[in-house]
């Protein structure tokens, strides 16, 4: 989602026609929409605020949490707001009698700093506890509620430390990982083995999920040594991450020798949603809660750089207190589409500190291809490393910069796409699923010319020219289907993919899910969208053999670092991008910003010496 809004006129709905005073401008200017008018309008009459700055600060607080933001920087807003449009202020409606130009981003009437963050101090909605007031850091209460869980929590989990059999923890470590070059999988085991709370980051290849199978084998040693059998959670913010993890520490026990691949045979990953239960009628709350703690002695979490800030609240208030929590992620990719960057809020808040939960895994453990290189690239902010990777002519990479990059993507699509409609033709769902991940076409955005919406039509018209068929039907044969929503009844969650294929002379949607393939009728499909080419906010947690990155123009707010580096690091065998030199450099040199004081409060709290445990 773009940080600002061009209008199209007076019947803009995402205007407010009747609101005067910097709420309209800001509104007009497309800073602001509608709903965060609404808001700030609401919250004033029921608060008794007036003073139209502090609604101003309301409606822009709103607005950085649609944007992942968890508060409102309000010393800093301006400037990041007068960076995010590069394009020229659009005139008002010519309906509008003496209506000038739109004032831009630059130019907007911005109150005086010193005056506003004052006004915002004294306003009674602060008083009230509707809204939250910490430095220049403005919060909607509810999320200031959660951060602060968060942090109490954390510091709670580090008051304590589990006992544990050191030697037979090393024991343990050296039978599973005898090999030299894995010293960074075993100190991360061993954090985890003597902390209630860990971290483990590293970029793809660094043998994050090899030091998950280490240690879940190495405590199932210790808690048999008690006589007691440890249970285990392996959990995913999507379907489609909880499938990958439950393959991939799979693999990682091939070179374990048999009895302990025994240890963990039977565990299942599933959805965080799954694991916390749903709640009925309530989205955000769930029935495993501080009352009602998971039963569970560890519970592992991939992919925590896609998990927001309230899901973390709940996943911290539902964990038991002597229960082992281990947040695996990478935080250079992506950050929750909800508000909130907790990864990243912790490994920055916890850098440096003596008691870091944090074990950093730098160690490349695949062939050092072309993606690996394009990755590491992408990490250091190095826009001359990145293109002379991609200019390098890795057989794994490859960079097309033509203006019309339609042939391309017709040639490397439409392929995949006519096999699985072959496999799916035929009954075979398993194989038209597999098909479909041999390639994906991934977009920054959905709409415009550089959407997946585009994209998707475009390569449905490709393929009824091969194949004959004007695939008028919505459930047509082989169309490629990722679910959006969770949906409990049918024990399918948002990030499962699938499949339209034919059986006998019904069709039947097949579903990928953590479950293993499950089978449906097209009408039970609601909340479905076609998936021949998807944003790469959806594919964030799963991967394809080949990719193909279609960058946004430069001057697109969402091509950033992190949305490339995402991209990149979903293909497994290949990646194709296409875009131009200064499309390539846009993206080096932008990072995606969150307004968040998770970290800075971590850090406070290490510096008032609390949360600080002694080792022994």
């Amino acid at each position: 989602m773009s940080d600002l809004f061009v209008h199209s006129g007076a019947h803009d709905p995402r205007l407010v026609l009747s609101e005067e005073g910097p709420l309209a401008v800001f509104n007009q200017a497309g800073v602001i929409t509608a709903g965060d008018v609404h808001v700030a309008r609401t919250l004033g009459a029921v608060g008794g605020e007036r003073d139209p700055d502090v609604l101003l600060a309301v409606a822009l607080t709103c607005r950085a949490v649609r944007s992942g933001s968890v508060c409102l920087d309000l010393a800093g807003v301006a400037e990041s707001i007068a960076a995010a449009q590069p394009q020229p202020p659009v005139p008002a409606p010519e309906t509008e009698p003496g209506a000038g130009p739109d004032p831009g981003p630059t130019t907007l009437p911005w109150p005086e700093a010193e005056a506003w963050a004052d006004a915002v101090t004294r306003s009674p909605l602060v008083a009230a506890g509707v809204l939250r007031w910490s430095g220049q850091l403005l919060y909607l209460d509810r999320y200031h509620e959660q951060e602060t869980q968060v942090l109490d929590d954390l510091v709670a989990r580090a008051a304590t430390q589990p006992q544990h059999d050191l030697a037979l923890m090393q024991e343990s470590l050296a039978r599973v990982f005898p090999a030299a070059g894995y010293e960074e999988q075993r100190e991360a085991c061993l954090r985890a083995a003597h902390q209630w709370t860990t971290v483990i980051t590293g970029g793809p290849g660094t043998g994050k999920t090899t030091a998950v199978a280490g240690l879940l084998v190495a405590l199932h040693e210790q808690y048999a040594r008690e006589g007691r059998r440890v249970r285990i959670a392996l959990a995913a913010p999507t379907g489609k991450a909880a499938a990958r993890l439950q393959e991939a520490v799979s693999t990682s026990t091939a070179d374990f020798d048999a009895a302990d691949r025994a240890r963990l045979e039977g565990i299942r990953a599933s959805t965080l949603h799954r694991l916390l239960g749903r709640h009925p009628g309530n989205s955000t709350r769930f029935r495993h809660h501080r009352g009602n703690r998971l039963p569970h002695d560890v519970v592992v979490v991939d992919e925590t750089s896609m998990v927001s800030l309230t899901m973390m609240a709940r996943l911290l208030e539902a964990v038991r207190p002597d229960a082992r929590l281990v947040l695996v992620g990478d935080p250079d990719q992506l950050s929750s589409v909800e508000a909130g960057a907790v990864l990243g809020d912790l490994v920055e808040g916890y850098r440096d500190r003596r008691d870091s939960p944090v074990a950093a895994l730098q160690t490349s453990h695949r062939f050092e291809g072309g993606i690996t290189l394009l990755a590491a690239a992408l990490r250091s902010d190095d826009p001359a490393a990145v293109l002379a990777v991609l200019e390098a002519g890795h057989p794994d990479v490859e960079w097309v910069r033509d203006q019309d990059p339609a042939s391309t993507i017709r040639t490397v699509t439409v392929d995949a796409a006519q096999r699985a409609r072959d496999h799916a033709l035929a009954g075979d769902g398993r194989r038209a699923i597999d098909e479909l991940g041999s390639h994906r076409l991934l977009c920054a955005h959905r709409d415009g010319p550089f959407g997946v919406t585009h994209w998707n039509r475009r390569i449905e018209r490709w393929l009824s020219e091969v194949v004959g068929d004007p695939l008028l039907d919505p459930f047509y044969v082989g169309r490629p289907l990722l679910v959006t929503s969770n949906d409990y009844s049918l024990g399918i969650y948002n990030g499962d993919s699938g499949v339209v294929v034919q059986s006998g002379a019904q069709r039947r949607v097949v579903i990928d899910s953590s479950e293993g393939l499950r089978d449906f009728a097209p009408s039970r499909m609601s909340d479905v969208e076609t998936m021949h080419a998807m944003t790469i906010h959806k594919a964030q947690g799963s991967q394809a053999r080949e990719v193909t990155v279609l960058l946004p123009p430069e001057d697109s707010r969402l091509l950033t670092r992190e949305l490339f580096y995402t991209a990149v690091t979903r293909a497994r065998a290949k990646v194709r991008v296409i875009g131009s030199e200064a499309e390539v450099r846009a993206a080096v040199a932008r990072t995606a910003q969150r307004a968040s004081g998770l970290s800075e409060r971590l850090r406070a709290d290490a510096d008032a010496g609390h949360g600080h445990v002694k080792r022994v």
